[in-house]
């Protein structure tokens, strides 16, 4: 039988009547005895007069044992020193033989206090012996935490005179709990001693134990919940999956002093809780107020969040899961849930519950309120140490108490009202503060805000920020997170950056977000050069705003399809042209007459082009070229193609780079980019999109060298057609994904099944879709959740780079991939090797830039044999050595041979990886360094030296994605039969629906593409992508647009069917590959069977046995 062991606060510890004498350190017995004999004498004779002493039976529950000394020296220690209680009309403790001014008595007080709280600290302190006039006493904490140096905290003092008693008061509350919590008095200097009448810490802030817990049943509005306060045991209320009782104030456990709570235990999973079904009491259309006092118990490291959930089932769909709430609580604290929710349909069922601690970890429930009324009605009262990030977590924000709560980091820091002969002075306040003699860039201003940040919450931190000295005008200035978790390991989070100047204050501003429970964590500027000071006028973060999404863009007459330049058949010469800069505009015949390829497969059927061109003649600038201003014809949110036919004229050495750009006020955008190597016409196509409002927009055409003529024919520009693309691939995909299923079923009871009736419906579609994680992302528990459940493969952000594994030589750190690779093991998620090398300079790490060639070569072998001897068969894809197009390091140091050595290297290790070339920007036709060709001719000459390229790579960060373009760069490398993978796919926009359109483009171009066999996301959740406004899910959980586009992207691509099993006891229908029930339905039963389709030539035959 399972022990019941009832949960305990940090409200009073008993006393022990056994405990040890203290072991001086010094002096044997006999001259111990001599000196407390004589100490003794001369204390009595010491006259103390009581009118400053503080009458403490006005405060709280004391949590000092024996503060009176009543029963001696009773847990007390003297600290390397002697001490005796004087017994007289009264008792009161005399410290002695004091060598040190710190030297006094202590009393341990871990267990009796609690983080957030705030205390009061009064004591009735005298001094005696060799004093000229008074000294001081001293409260002072000892804060003792495993790794870390010992902190020592001054809370009180009193300047105390010879014969005399004084009371000497303070405060203190501590942000998080160390291992060890000592009080203990001192000050007066040394030979001189301390007397001790009595000492009171009480809790003046906050409320301990039953105190500190919501009474919701004291609320004026009408509570929905039945049971609430489990007085009725756990009535109305269901454990899910795990156990629960109620321990109350008769049940005989002697901390529970007044009340109830349930406790859940053996819970297996996070999820598991305590549910109560809710389907009767609520109503659609009304808002509903959910309040819950809650706490955890058991092996816990820091603090646990506690989830508030509604599970909402319909007939015919998938349980819903609705987050309401949620909290973070310690060990031993009660916390407060707090949240709402609003259903606009109501659904077949609706069951509340609570869950979220860790498995192993118990919930504890004091109350739940759930009430349908306004905020005032249904108050939901906080606890003390339960902030909800509502207001600013930085202490002394604007530098108004000094430099107190602030430290330097490798620096010192110091506090201005003015600096540079008083040029320099704050933008807000009196003072500013400075770092400075920074020896390194890291070096800043910083301060710990453990305990202060919660876990999965998104924060948001602004500073005014600027430069001095050195003679540096402007450097980037970076705000950072540094983070120690229980296990000691450290990271550095980046919120944001700006570039400071000299000349004014900037501010920087970013958001940042905890997924695992820290043991501690400061935040810090850095940046600027060593030998600049950082100035800082004011530090705020707090609770990150959560933003409404932009509603979906309302364009009115779009106009798919029709070109926006005037004049682009040059019927009229050169109107609405201009030369940009001082070249010269002619028009010529002799180009092209039909559309460039892109643009025939956007706008189909096309009138044929005049056959004039532009000629671009006298240029003395790269940037010269025919122009024209469109910013009255183009529209916000609207995605545009780009397309022309472009040539370069004679003189002209090697292959040279044209460019159709955007001047948008005054910023340059990408329209598209060509290398042009002959006096050849070559096709030129891009996109791009305004998401704000401009004063200007030119669009020009420029990029070859000064002197070499410049021809242009055919310019158009025009809205692209999605809706009208999407029918296209759908059609598409139905042709080249479904394959024909034919169920034959067999068994002693297939004859009776002839003409029955049967659904089928697929489960789960093989078709590779995955995201990249990071080492952070598994601990949040959410994000994992998310994970597992829509996606199917897995690639590392950096966990398996060579910077990460080996930062250092002979530095490994595989712990991280380790862990993100069980978790893909236990969850039956496949994983992408990312990456064995990558060419570009800037990634490699700084010992390895100074290798000899002989002992790169030998680093290179050795990185090789480590990583795949290590995770022989566990990636089914490596990318060997990543943008080989964009970089060069390894080939410029090792030879050309190097890379196809990698690959061949890489097949021997692990035969059952195919390995891939990974690069960018090789789909959207606007990096001349990476176009379709030059991948082509890269892959085919590795595969002259013997290199087993087996996959085709594209990273696929693109912006305003257009169909054709993409489709193009995909069949022109599937001439090569290799499998091509969208390796780190991410689109960006601040609309989150045009985002969503973005990412339905690129899905549907892809899996309506035969030569396409996988996609991964570069991430989803906000705050850990390479790219802002490129997420799915926000910071704190909630799927936005794109998600939910996406969500239902793979709901489509999930087949169904019905009908009945024929004559020769088949079933046919067309399908996804990918697994699949069936329900075969007969008067007497309906018998369930699953099955697999496998992707192969269709038909494909399954046979079902009945």
């Amino acid at each position: 039988m399972r022990r019941l062991i009832p949960w305990r606060f940090r409200s009073g510890v008993s006393d022990d009547s056994n405990h040890q004498k203290q072991k001086h350190p010094k002096g044997s017995k006999e001259t111990m005895e001599k000196n407390q004999q004589t100490n003794k004498n001369a204390a009595d004779n010491v006259e103390f007069s009581s009118e400053n002493v503080a009458d403490s039976s006005s405060h709280g529950p004391n949590i000092v044992l024996n503060h009176d000394f009543s029963r001696g020296l009773h847990s007390w220690h003297p600290n390397h020193c002697n001490a005796f209680v004087v017994d007289s009309a009264g008792s009161y403790a005399v410290v002695m033989n004091r060598q040190q001014c710190w030297q006094g008595l202590e009393q341990d007080i871990t267990e009796r206090i609690s983080p957030g709280f705030t205390y009061s600290v009064s004591a009735c302190v005298g001094v005696s012996g060799p004093l000229q006039g008074s000294a001081e006493v001293i409260a002072t904490l000892k804060l003792e935490s495993r790794g870390s140096a010992t902190g020592y905290v001054k809370i009180g003092r009193s300047s105390v005179s010879n014969g005399k008693w004084e009371s000497l008061d303070g405060k203190f509350s501590l942000s998080t709990m160390p291992d060890r919590v000592v009080f203990y008095l001192e000050g007066p200097p040394a030979g001189v001693d301390l007397h001790i009448k009595s000492v009171m810490i009480s809790c003046s802030e906050g409320q301990s134990e039953n105190q500190n817990l919501v009474n919701s049943s004291s609320r004026n509005a009408t509570n929905i919940i039945v049971n609430h306060d489990f007085s009725g045991g756990l009535h109305s209320w269901h454990p899910s999956n795990c156990n629960g009782f109620v321990v109350s104030a008769d049940s005989g456990h002697p901390k529970v002093k007044a009340g109830n709570y349930a406790v859940v235990t053996n819970r297996k999973e996070s999820w598991q809780g305590l549910e109560q079904d809710i389907t009767q009491r609520i109503s659609p259309g009304s808002t509903y107020l959910v309040s819950a006092c809650v706490g955890v118990c058991g092996p816990l490291q820091g603090s646990a969040d506690v989830l508030a959930t509604l599970k909402l089932e319909y007939r015919g769909t998938a349980t819903n899961y609705l987050q309401v709430g949620r909290c973070t609580v310690s060990r031993g604290r009660w916390g407060n849930l707090d949240g709402k929710f609003s259903l606009s349909t109501k659904p077949d069922r609706v069951v509340f519950y609570l869950e979220g601690p860790s498995v192993g970890v118990d919930l504890i429930i004091k109350s739940v309120l759930i009430c349908s009324s306004s905020p005032s009605e249904c108050q939901s009262g906080r606890t003390g140490n339960f902030n909800d990030g509502e207001e600013n977590i930085i202490l002394n924000p604007k530098f108004e108490d000094a430099l107190n709560n602030w430290s330097g980091r490798g620096c010192k820091i110091v506090l201005h009202d003015s600096m540079g002969h008083g040029k320099i002075v704050p933008q807000s306040g009196k003072v500013f503060a400075a770092a400075t003699e920074r020896t390194q860039s890291w070096s800043g201003i910083q301060q710990d805000i453990t305990g202060r940040v919660q876990r999965k919450l998104a924060y948001e931190a602004t500073t005014v920020v600027r430069i001095f000295g050195n003679n540096v005008t402007t450097a980037d200035v970076r705000a950072t997170l540094w983070v120690q978790s229980p296990n000691q390991h450290e990271q550095y989070i980046g919120i944001a950056n700006v570039q400071a100047t000299d000349k004014d204050w900037t501010q920087l501003q970013g958001k940042f977000l905890l997924n695992g429970s820290p043991s501690k964590v400061v935040v810090y500027l850095e940046g600027p050069p060593a030998g600049t000071d950082i100035l800082v006028n004011s530090f705020v973060v707090k609770h990150a705003e959560k933003v409404p999404p932009s509603p979906p863009p309302v364009i009115e007459l779009p106009a798919f399809g029709v070109n926006i330049i005037e004049n682009s058949n040059l019927s009229n010469g050169t109107n609405g042209w201009f030369p940009l800069g001082n070249c010269t505009l002619s028009v010529r015949t002799g180009s092209p007459h039909i559309l460039p390829p892109m643009a025939i497969e956007s706008l189909g059927p096309h009138e044929p082009l005049s056959g004039c061109y532009i000629l671009v003649t006298k240029r003395t600038e790269t940037w010269m070229g025919p122009a024209q201003t469109i910013g009255d014809k183009l529209k916000l949110f609207l995605t545009y193609q780009v397309s022309a036919w472009v040539r370069i004229g004679a003189g002209a050495t090697g292959p040279q780079n044209v460019n159709i750009a955007l001047g948008v006020d005054n910023q340059w955008v990408n329209g598209g980019q060509v290398e042009a190597s002959d006096t050849r016409w070559h096709e030129i196509g891009g996109s791009f999109r305004i998401e704000k409002q401009p004063s200007k927009v030119m669009v020009y055409i420029q990029g070859p060298p000064a002197g070499v003529d410049l021809m242009v024919a055919g310019l158009h520009i025009f809205p692209v057609d999605r809706p009208a693309r999407f029918r296209h691939l759908k059609r598409q995909t139905d042709k080249i994904r479904k394959c024909d299923i034919v169920l034959k079923f067999s068994g002693s009871d297939s004859s009776s099944m002839l003409g029955s009736f049967v659904k089928v419906k697929q489960s789960q579609n093989s078709f590779p879709i995955g995201t990249c994680i990071s080492r952070t992302n598994i601990d949040n528990e959410d994000f994992v959740d998310f994970f597992v459940k829509n996606f199917n493969w897995a690639v590392f952000g950096n966990e398996l780079k060579w910077y990460w594994t080996e930062p250092q030589k002979g530095n490994f750190n595989y712990k991280d991939a380790d862990d993100m690779v069980d978790l893909c093991k236990n969850h039956n998620i496949e994983m992408r090797g990312h990456c064995i090398f990558w060419e570009v300079i800037d990634t490699v790490q700084q010992w390895i830039c100074t290798l000899s060639q002989s002992d790169l070569s030998t680093a290179v072998q050795n990185r090789l044999t480590d990583l795949l001897t290590r995770y022989k068969g566990k990636f089914r894809h490596y990318d060997v050595n990543n943008e080989m197009l964009h970089g060069s390091f390894y080939q410029d140091k090792l030879g050309k041979d190097i890379r196809a050595n990698m690959f061949k290297t890489a097949n021997l290790l692990d035969p059952s990886a195919t390995l891939f070339v990974n690069d960018y920007h090789i789909e959207d036709g606007c990096d001349t360094r990476s176009s379709p060709e030059k991948y082509i001719d890269q892959i085919l000459d590795l595969q002259e030296q013997g290199a087993p390229v087996a996959g085709i790579g594209i990273q696929g960060h693109i912006d305003s994605p257009v169909g054709p373009i993409v489709c193009s760069a995909l069949d022109k490398l599937g001439i090569l039969g290799l499998p091509i993978w969208f390796t780190e796919l991410d689109v960006s926009s601040t609309n989150e629906y045009v985002r969503a359109d973005d990412l339905e483009v690129m899905f549907r171009e892809a899996f309506a593409n035969p030569a396409v066999e996988g996609v991964m996301l570069w991430g989803f959740w906000e705050l850990f992508m390479s790219r802002e406004n490129s997420h799915l899910v926000n910071a704190e959980g909630d799927i936005n647009e794109a998600g939910k586009r996406y969500l239902a992207l793979k709901e489509e691509w999930l087949s169904e069917a019905h009908g009945h099993i024929d004559e020769q006891g088949e079933f046919r229908f067309r399908g996804f590959p990918g697994a699949y029930s069936v329900e075969i339905v007969t008067a007497s039963k309906k018998p369930v069977k699953t099955f697999v389709v496998d992707k192969g030539e269709s038909p494909v035959e399954v046979s079902i046995a009945l």
